[in-house]
């Protein structure tokens, strides 16, 4: 077994796809309508589906907001430069949530940004 992809839900699908791909630096890998079922798939990575775990971002047509609810974490990214991915991030328009620095109880240097959505999403210092 292995981890295909995590879907997250999105309220503009088009504004999504800019952050996870222009932001994060993400390639869109596929997207499709399903006009019956009333809602668009896009699939987005750092590498084909078929070696790498992506984010599947769903848009139900209409629905321009949801409640992240409690059971939420994050999802995590490692990156090379972790100061230099936040000003990416900030650069681009991004928010950044939780400056770089040690994590709590340990050493570990990591920083949370947020997607359009209000999804936080840590980097973890290679």
């Amino acid at each position: 077994m292995r981890i295909l992809h995590t879907m997250l839900r999105t309220g503009d699908l088009d504004r999504s796809i800019r952050f996870y791909t222009e932001v994060l630096g993400m390639q869109l890998l596929r997207r499709k309508d399903y006009p019956e079922g009333k809602f668009t798939l896009a699939f987005v990575g750092y590498g084909n589906e078929a070696d790498s775990a992506v984010i599947e971002l769903t848009y139900n047509w209409g629905v321009d907001r949801y409640e992240l609810g409690t059971a939420y974490g994050h999802i995590a990214l490692q990156v090379e430069d972790i100061h230099a991915a936040c000003d990416r991030v900030r650069s681009l328009g991004g928010k950044v949530t939780r400056e770089p620095g040690p994590m709590k109880h340990g050493t570990t240097n990591l920083a949370f940004v947020e997607d359009p959505d209000g999804y936080r999403i840590e980097f973890i210092q290679r």
